[in-house]
């Protein structure tokens, strides 16, 4: 006994089905039109894709699924189609896109197929929305874009790099062939500076000694003629005598700039930072007003404040001589009748001393060179000085571990504050 394998035929009911259930649940869409380009079936999977219903797109014209500037040409290309169907592929070569109800336009691939019934040609179209592939495709694209882009700029530097480095090298090595050639031509001239120097600040020592002694004999003179001259009263006399005891002082106050600044730069000079409280703070200040007192012009007047209520640490010699030349320069740049102000403050761990004065002031672009050697103020150069009072101020308070700040406006006055730190 043989078993027929020949397989049972299924109905036509049952191949309709199975068309219906093919054509329905599709994942692309499939759209039939006849040899009018009308819409006479539509399946479900098209409906997502465009928007429309089977039942309102059924008998439209399929130009209505395509962008409204390409329908001049699909129409062209639909009747060639029809005249010679055959399966294809459409847009090869080129991008293809369709419109949906809303006027959305998106890329698609499309496959077209077809089949006869009692004579009339029906034309399938298989539509895939490949919008996710072309964006993949778009941001491929230009990542390859950047990364070529990054790549030529990365070989740009490099040959750029290589180029500098060269360049650098070259340039090292002369630069190095160079220093050993001058080499020993700056060692000399180091040597020959160091002399120098040794020799500058040894002259101005024993210069600034030498002056001392006649300085002193001629003021004694002068203070001698004064007495002499008591008698007579002759007011010329006196005028003369004055001036020279003014001159004598503003010599000495320079060649004690340059024998200051001389030990300090030779390392000869050293803060002797002491307990002092606030009595002896009153006293070494009174004293200093007394002592500048013979320079304050007509009308001026120096009023200290005292604000210290507790012990402070620092050096007596240096804090009268900071004291000296910063009030000194405010009698000098102050006009008459305009009062100096001195405050000592203690705050936290530091004692402040300002100085303030109503004078010509500082200019901001003076300011920033105050604390060099030899530096004088543009507005200044008619007023005696060295410019050396601020640079040895500064060198007094480095001394100390300390600091000065100074404020000014031109014509308005300038306060000048000195910061020293107190042991904890």
């Amino acid at each position: 006994m043989s078993i027929n394998k020949t397989p049972v035929p299924l109905n036509n009911i049952e191949n309709i089905n199975q068309f219906e259930a093919l054509f329905n649940f599709a994942t692309i869409g499939i759209i039939v039109t006849n040899k009018e380009g009308k819409i006479v079936n539509f399946n479900k999977y098209a409906e997502i894709q465009f928007g429309y219903s089977k039942e309102e797109i059924t008998g439209q014209v399929v130009d209505v699924l395509l962008p409204t500037s390409t329908h001049e040409r699909h129409i062209k290309y639909r009747e060639q189609y029809y005249h010679h169907p055959e399966p294809r592929i459409m847009g090869h070569g080129r991008d293809l896109f369709a419109q949906s109800k809303d006027g959305t336009t998106f890329p698609v691939e499309v496959s077209l197929s077809h089949y006869i019934i009692k004579n009339e040609t029906f034309v399938i179209a298989f539509v895939i929305d490949i919008t996710v592939r072309k964006t993949h495709e778009a941001r491929a694209m230009e990542q390859k874009n950047e990364l070529e882009s990054v790549t030529a700029e990365i070989k740009s530097m490099n040959l750029e790099l290589e180029q500098k480095v060269e360049d650098r090298t070259k340039m090292l090595r002369e630069a190095l062939s160079e220093l050993e050639r001058s080499k020993e031509e700056l060692n000399l001239a180091y040597e020959n500076e160091k002399e120098l120097n040794e020799l500058k600040s040894g002259f101005v020592t024993v210069a600034s000694h030498e002056f001392r002694t006649p300085l002193t004999t001629i003021l004694s003179s002068a203070y001698l003629l004064d007495k002499y001259n008591q008698s007579n009263a002759d007011p010329r006399v006196e005028k003369h005598i004055d001036r020279i005891k003014i001159a004598v002082d503003g010599m000495k106050n320079i060649l004690e700039d340059f024998l200051s600044l001389g030990k300090m730069e030779e390392g000869l000079m050293q803060a002797n930072v002491e307990l002092v409280s606030p009595s002896e703070i009153d006293t070494i200040f009174n004293d200093l007003i007394q002592d500048l007192d013979g320079l304050l012009k007509k009308g001026q007047k120096i009023n200290f404040t005292n604000s210290v209520d507790s012990n402070v640490w620092l050096d007596r010699n240096l804090v009268k001589n900071i004291l000296i030349n910063l009030v000194s320069n405010a009698i000098k740049f102050t006009d008459e009748n305009q009062p100096i102000e001195i405050v000592a403050v203690f705050m936290d761990t530091i004692f402040m001393v300002c100085v303030t004065d109503k004078g010509i002031g500082i200019s901001n672009e003076d300011q920033k060179h105050l604390f060099e050697r030899f530096f004088r103020g543009k507005n200044a150069n008619h007023i005696q000085g060295t410019g050396l009072g601020l640079h040895i101020v500064g060198k007094y308070l480095e001394l100390m571990k300390g600091r000065i700040t100074v404020k000014s406006k031109l014509d308005e006055g300038t306060t000048v504050t000195v910061y020293i730190p107190q042991k904890k």
